[in-house]
């Protein structure tokens, strides 16, 4: 993001020049921008909230980027199995519980009504810092669950550093309340090409939150995690009414440009930027000429990274009739990915590689096609599941050695279409007035047909048997538009879905022999008695060990346990 790092670099150096003038005894702080010397101007305020925005996350330098945030989960896996699904982590002695970004947003705000500036002129930063705090405690809330609110900065003797966790239905109210007055403050409509917060990204935040509390609380309830009185519901509202209020605003739509049917595949691939883009929130952008580069594209169009989508994601997407697998006539089987793809949900294809598609595209030529999987490549070359991701791969050699630029998205709109689905789902209130206008525009993107409420058909594979089918098709559609984005863990924590871990050993694509002649079942490739491939079959012969009474939430650091007495260590730990 276009942040400006040096004016914030060039102040607090020139307090430290003035201070070396002045009596040692008497110099201003030395850790942190002055009171006296700051806070005047709107510029100062937009500079001090600057420092909060690298804190969005997109998993940068050596990795596949946000494409691969769902490695851990369901949906794709890595060489080694992941600790969380495994049950094997221990208690944490220090690191993770960190206050340090909230208390300067904490001190932003004891400190911008000094800014001689008219009110109107900086309220948009003002409503930033209420995001940011809201954000940072949603990440905390997601991790540990009850956690201490502290709103103004703390002092070594201030009684609040000893105070006890907050319940984490008051701290969701509390991030709720920051979000309402991000909404108030802030801007509507793209701020800066994209890359600076709105009031529109707020009420997306606003109904992430109250839609993951929501559905905590309703699966959840009658164990350690839940909480005792409420069903959800409340929450769940406010989710739907987020979402529908960005829905009617009108301010972003869904990405339909390009060829047709392609559009899905597009969103992922721009070159260089997003502004402008109808669908994209916020973004990152990357300059070779700042140095600002990443290593996304060296490991997504050309090698494996030692990850690989599951079967078991692959298995969702609908055929091409809106029929699940189980139910169509257009399934063709798994033999090969070309089989498993034919008369699918297009996205499958756009989101994972299968033989033909171009790699490397050079002056409008295709000079190098994917052929077949890396499965049989070692450490970060290595595809593990023969299921390669193609989402997010660009096919531009030009971006793959010494640094890509490609930009990375950090809200885009489809979610607010998905939240305002399933919150509505949830309640028992999702008409098909809502379809229409939430999961209709996502599959309309790539033509498939439309969720019609009055004649799903039962799906003996569903996730979710329990449930209804029409929140097991909400789920389904989902899963399937934010594949490989990030969002499953949190999908899977807040539905309570430990059914789909527990003892289960995810599994790849089935295993050919003809295709992969220099592999050796049982030496070089593991396969499972159905003839898929089994990447933990020696490592986890027994699948995964989550502990659904322990392993939905962090442990609190022992550090913050000895310091603090009245903390209480999470359930199970």
């Amino acid at each position: 993001m276009r942040i400006n790092y040096i004016s914030i670099s060039l102040i607090v150096a020139l307090l430290l020049v003035t201070a070396c003038e002045e009596d040692y005894l008497i110099r201003l702080p030395q850790d942190q921008i002055s009171t006296y010397d700051y806070w005047n101007t709107t510029n100062d305020l937009k500079t001090y909230v600057n420092q909060f925005y690298p804190n969005f996350d997109d998993n940068s330098e050596w990795t596949g980027g946000i494409f691969w945030f769902d490695v851990g989960t369901d949906n794709m896996i890595a060489e080694h199995y992941d600790a969380r699904l495994a049950g094997t982590r221990v208690v944490s002695v220090s690191g993770g519980w960190n206050y340090t970004q909230i208390r300067s947003v904490n001190y932003f705000f004891e400190s911008y009504e000094k800014c001689e500036d008219d009110f109107a002129n900086y309220k948009q930063y003002v409503g930033e810092a209420y995001f940011f705090r809201a954000y940072f405690y949603g990440n905390l809330l997601q991790t540990y669950g009850d956690v201490p609110w502290i709103d103004k900065t703390l002092l070594p003797n201030s009684e609040e550093l000893y105070a006890p966790r907050t319940n984490r239905n008051e701290v969701a109210n509390y991030i709720l309340a920051d979000l309402d007055k991000a909404i108030e403050y802030m801007d509507s409509g793209p701020n800066e090409d994209g890359m600076r917060l709105n009031k529109e990204i707020a009420i997306l935040y606003k109904s992430r939150i109250a839609l993951y509390e929501g559905t905590w609380e309703k699966y959840h309830a009658g164990t350690d995690f839940g909480l005792s009185g409420s069903d959800g519901s409340t929450l769940l509202q406010e989710a739907a009414d987020a979402a529908e209020q960005l829905i009617n605003m009108g301010v972003y739509s869904i990405y339909t440009e390009n060829d047709p049917g392609w559009a899905y595949w597009h969103l992922f691939n721009s070159p260089y930027d997003y502004e402008g883009h109808p669908e994209v929130m916020l973004w990152k952008k990357y300059d070779i000429d700042l140095g600002m580069k990443h290593f996304h594209q060296f490991y997504l169009p050309q090698y494996g990274g030692g990850v690989g989508i599951t079967q078991s994601l692959v298995d969702d997407y609908l055929c091409s009739d809106g029929l699940p697998i189980s139910l169509s006539l257009l399934y063709q089987g798994d033999t090969t990915t070309p089989v498993v793809a034919a008369n699918r949900d297009p996205r499958l294809k756009q989101t994972m590689y299968t033989p033909g598609w171009p790699m490397a595209i050079v002056d409008l030529d295709t000079t190098r096609v994917f052929e077949r999987s890396l499965l049989p490549a070692s450490g970060n070359h290595k595809c593990v599941t023969g299921y390669q991701l193609n989402k997010g791969a660009l096919p531009d050699p030009s971006q793959m050695e010494g640094g890509s630029v490609t930009p990375s998205i950090i809200f885009r709109y489809a979610e607010a279409l998905l939240n305002f689905a399933e919150a509505k789902a949830e309640l028992g209130t999702l008409t098909q007035n809502d379809v229409d206008k939430s999961i209709k525009l996502l599959r309309d993107r790539v033509g498939m047909p439309n969720l019609d409420l009055a004649t799903i058909q039962p799906d003996p594979d569903w996730d979710f048997p329990l449930l209804s089918p029409v929140i097991n098709e909400v789920r389904r559609e989902r899963r399937i538009e934010l594949a490989c984005e990030g969002y499953r863990w949190n999908d899977i924590a807040r539905w309570r879905a430990h059914h789909l871990i527990i003892n289960m050993k995810p599994k790849g694509a089935f295993f050919s022999a003809e295709e992969y002649p220099e592999l050796e079942v049982g030496v070089s490739v593991f396969v499972d008695e159905n003839g898929y491939v089994d990447p933990y079959q020696a490592s986890l012969p027994d699948g995964y060990g989550f502990d659904p009474n322990r392993d939905y939430l962090s442990s609190i650091p022992t550090e913050q346990l000895t310091l603090n007495s009245n903390l209480e260590q999470n359930p199970g730990w």
